[in-house]
């Protein structure tokens, strides 16, 4: 936890999208070692992405043990960088068709009334949206939970996405596709 050390007494600071994952990766790290039961863990994630300053980040994790060492921890980041390899290699990221017709905007999350429905649990029920602005498409988020992305950087404002693009709603992956591709 070297970005929310408590010698450095900035707790007051804004969290940043970075302190966050950091902390969420130290809880389910705490997670799998058994140190959390899984109610305590989703409660934790969720104060986590809500967090606005360091400190309640911080609050988070105070209560656990830290890892052994700095080669522990980076074990447990190469760990989760391999699994995430191993993911990518075993099963390619389902392709996301970008709409045809006239409808300009499209709605995408777990409610059954989005015109595009996805059954995961860490997508939230009314998650991201499409509009067709006329030279291109544009990804919003609509205030989802576990947020989105497109090619790893998280989506905060309205993103043009082009076929080929990675984008995540959660952890739900895909890779958009052109119709006429």
């Amino acid at each position: 936890m070297a970005a929310l050390d408590p010698a450095e007494n900035d707790f007051g600071l804004r969290a940043s999208d970075s302190d966050r994952e950091l902390v969420i990766s130290e809880l389910s790290d705490q997670f799998v070692e058994g140190r959390l039961s899984h109610d305590t863990f989703a409660h934790r994630v969720d104060i986590a992405l809500r967090a606005r300053v360091r400190g309640e980040l911080h609050s988070l994790v105070a209560d656990l043990p830290r890892p052994r060492s700095i080669g522990a921890a980076i074990r447990a980041g190469c760990r989760r960088v391999v699994d995430a390899a191993d993911r990518w290699t075993r099963k390619p990221p389902t392709p996301l068709m970008l709409p045809p017709g006239p409808q300009r905007r499209f709605t995408i999350g777990r409610e059954p009334a989005c015109d595009m429905m996805l059954a995961d649990a860490t997508v939230s029920r009314w998650h991201a949206s499409l509009e067709n602005a006329g030279s291109g498409w544009l990804l919003h988020d609509l205030g989802s939970t576990n947020g989105t992305r497109v090619n790893g950087w998280r989506v905060t404002q309205p993103t043009p996405v082009r076929p080929g693009d990675f984008v995540s709603f959660g952890a739900a992956i895909y890779v958009i596709k052109d119709r006429a591709a």
